[in-house]
């Protein structure tokens, strides 16, 4: 463990952790039962349009992981947070106030942008503070925090729509920011000292970005995360119309929503328990085998009859995420394993090549929604072959030099 003066004690910096990085997940899953409301309020013609609410916060995320992880290399974690925290803040109140969806999109994106920052630099913040079993023990504990905010997003969104309309949903993500800021600013220091910044070179950005493209690990787990996860951002652009519209589950959709949720939490806690004995590789293969074998499957059932059952669709996807949240719990640190020369800088390129992918994949997988599930599952099932076989590919060849075996 590192020594640095005016350390928070580990259960204060653990929860100042869990709530940076939960800013992500609260951002897209409270939206979630507010999109119809936002497309009828802002006359959206196409309600799949509507969808771009988590679009653009994904597009604004992938590209701020690629800004905020240098510049906290150059300019420190503490004020790097900060300025991603105000930018936010900044895009909360542009949604609160838009008359138009255009503008609602650019406080999304503006939303997306800011929340990349905590969420990529407070885990170079961990690793400047502690190594070894002590990082490991705050990550665990942030995580464990952080599972949690998927499955109860929804039903805070829901319940604000109970009682007043969507904007007050962004009041919400601009309290619990301002909460954060203000947090960290009385009670963090900064854990970077000058002495170890690195000036910020386009040189420097050119050369990790080099070592990423030439290792064949790093580029095939990186594609494989980014088809993966593509399919799952269609998912969630989508699954409120497939729960409210297809399925008809009115105002249970949140509470249906955590059912799926938890069987990331679930994976979570098998993986933590099965990682040492099985290795990465076989677990990330074997589980995104997994995961495509149910798509597949369903996707033939989906066929064979007129209208699939609700309870079919949640079967489906607690057994398809708990396979993806297997694959999630282990690739990317199979991506990042040969970048330990440039690792804040590999992670932040990694997160970007991965986000935007994921992107590119889901957006026109969620408009592609016909008020059936069958888009969406064609996607995971498409997408889950193309996964699948980046990470064949990437694993030929490579178990001798050691790599990703656990």
């Amino acid at each position: 463990m590192k020594q640095t003066p005016n350390r928070l004690s580990v259960a204060e910096f653990a929860s100042l952790a869990a709530m940076l990085f939960s800013l992500v997940a609260l951002s897209i899953d409270a939206m979630l039962p507010a999109i119809t409301q936002i497309a009828t309020d802002l006359g959206v013609a196409n309600r799949n349009d509507a969808q771009l609410v988590i679009g653009v916060f994904f597009l604004g995320n992938a590209f701020g992981q690629l800004l905020f992880g240098p510049l906290s290399d150059s300019f420190g974690r503490k004020r790097v947070i900060v300025a991603g925290l105000i930018l936010f803040l900044f895009g909360c109140l542009v949604a609160v106030v838009s008359q138009s969806f255009s503008w609602l999109l650019i406080g999304r994106l503006l939303q997306g942008l800011g929340a990349a920052g905590p969420r990529t630099v407070m885990v170079s913040m961990v690793r400047d503070l502690y190594v070894g079993t002590a990082m490991a023990r705050i990550m665990s504990i942030s995580m464990s925090i952080f599972i949690l905010v998927p499955i109860i997003a929804p039903a805070v969104g829901q319940a604000i729509l109970w009682v007043a309309s969507w904007r007050y949903i962004f009041g919400t993500f601009f309290l619990t920011g301002f909460v954060a800021l203000f947090w960290l600013l009385i009670r963090q220091p900064e854990t970077l000292p000058e002495s170890a910044r690195r000036p910020l070179k386009i040189a420097t950005l050119a050369g990790g970005l080099m070592i990423v493209c030439r290792s064949r690990v790093t580029v095939g787990y990186t594609l494989a995360m980014g088809a993966m996860f593509g399919a799952f951002v269609g998912f969630l652009s989508s699954v409120q119309q497939i729960f409210q519209d297809t399925f008809q589950v009115g105002d249970q959709f949140p509470f249906l929503f955590a059912i799926l949720a938890v069987s990331f939490g679930v994976a979570s806690l098998v993986n933590s328990r099965i990682v040492v004995r099985f290795g990465m590789k076989i677990i990330v293969s074997s589980a995104m085998a997994f995961a495509t074998l149910v798509s597949a499957a369903y996707f033939m059932y989906c066929l064979s009859v007129d209208t699939p059952s609700l309870m079919s669709f949640m079967l489906w996807g607690v057994l398809c995420f708990l396979g993806i949240g297997l694959v999630i719990g282990n690739i990317n640190a199979l991506a990042m394993e040969p970048l330990g020369q440039v690792a804040g800088l590999g992670a932040a390129l990694v997160g970007f090549l991965s986000s935007f992918t994921s992107f590119l994949i889901g957006v026109p997988i969620g408009r592609a929604y016909d008020g059936t599930v069958v888009p969406v599952i064609t996607g995971f099932m498409v997408f889950g072959v193309v996964s699948l076989g980046l990470i064949l590919w990437t694993g030929r060849n490579t178990a001798a030099s050691g790599a990703g075996t656990g």
